[in-house]
């Protein structure tokens, strides 16, 4: 098994997208990258803690791929905004990938060349804060309040129509 932590906006939307994948073991939504020990969501969405809101992804190599994840990753947000997802605005919003290994970061920094005009940040993975009870699997227990009819539905309707071959 192997770990993937990404921040792409709203750790809500991402591990929806993350938990329908063949070969992911477990999402957890979370913090890191910032100053403050252990912090709470309110601190985090405050702005001032410098964390981002990620997802830290237990996946097995041999069914899907750390470049597939990446692949996912940069296709389902928008990796083009400097601290900004949608209608989600501050630098815990901010797109990022923290690698675990010399070949995650390669494999990062090669797939982020070729897109033009990518912001996304490529850091080494740091300690990660899992967030509150009430975040983790937050789609599947929500998946009829309006934020995820709005924001969450659609890109996994765009996970099922361009990357079919890696959803349960």
């Amino acid at each position: 098994m192997e770990l993937a932590t990404f921040a792409g906006g709203c750790f809500w939307c991402t591990e929806a997208i993350f938990e329908r994948l063949r070969g992911v073991l477990k999402v957890e939504s979370g913090y890191t990258s910032g100053d403050k020990e252990d912090p709470s969501y309110e601190e985090v969405s405050s702005g001032t803690t410098g964390h981002a809101e990620a997802n830290q992804i237990t996946f097995d190599p041999k069914i899907i791929s750390y470049k597939n994840l990446l692949e996912i990753f940069f296709k389902l947000h928008d990796p083009t905004t400097i601290n900004r997802q949608g209608s989600d605005i501050g630098e815990q919003y901010r797109s990022a990938i923290f690698y675990h290994s010399d070949e995650q970061k390669k494999t990062a920094e090669f797939l982020k060349s070729k897109i033009p005009g990518v912001v996304t940040e490529i850091l080494p993975s740091g300690k990660f804060y899992i967030a509150e009870a009430y975040h983790q699997d937050y789609y599947n227990q929500n998946n009829s309040a309006p934020y995820c009819k709005l924001v969450i539905d659609p890109k996994i309707q765009k996970l099922y129509k361009e990357f079919k071959e890696f959803t349960k």
